[in-house]
């Protein structure tokens, strides 16, 4: 019996392996992704941050520009959504977020790199240890047991170490 779908928005610290301000909801919207990244910074507020990510269109969005304008004092005018500005495009609000001088940056993974994600890598992990063949009676019973492994995971955490040698590319 399905009882719903939860969404899990995550961050992954690979320096120490840790899973960091996970945020568990309904829904995985531009504006829940914007307020779980502005809940990570909140965990330190004048930290400089650099998230890695894919090329999801929420994590180019109006609102990700917006917050991190508001956290890193940008006052310049944004634009219009479409129009113009560092609104107007994908394209436009991708530069503006991976700005290096901003103290929140966002790096993006070329498109079909999964694997150099390293929290898709944990999410497979989650998935094969938690999720897969699991048997949960509510959407409450599947966010506990997901929090639970987050904090056993934790516990025991560790960088990820890298043991592919890699092969030259056939051209």
């Amino acid at each position: 019996i399905r009882h719903g779908t939860l969404s899990l928005i995550t961050n992954f610290e690979v320096a120490t392996g840790q899973v960091i301000a996970p945020s568990l909801g309904p829904t995985r919207t531009e504006e829940d992704f914007t307020a779980h990244v502005a809940q990570t910074i909140d965990t330190d507020p004048e930290a400089v941050w650099v998230f890695l990510t894919d090329q999801l269109n929420m994590h180019q969005s109006e609102t990700l520009v917006h917050l991190v304008a508001a956290r890193c004092g940008v006052t310049d005018a944004l634009g219009v959504k479409g129009k113009t500005g560092i609104l107007h495009s994908l394209a436009s609000r991708a530069a503006f977020l991976s700005d290096p001088t901003h103290r929140i940056q966002f790096v993006y993974v070329p498109k079909h790199t999964s694997w150099l994600n390293q929290v898709e890598i944990w999410l497979g992990i989650l998935v094969r240890r938690v999720i897969r063949r699991g048997n949960f009676s509510s959407l409450d019973d599947l966010c506990a047991k997901i929090l639970a492994f987050i904090d056993y995971f934790n516990r025991t955490a560790k960088p990820f170490r890298w043991t592919y040698a890699g092969r030259p590319l056939q051209v």
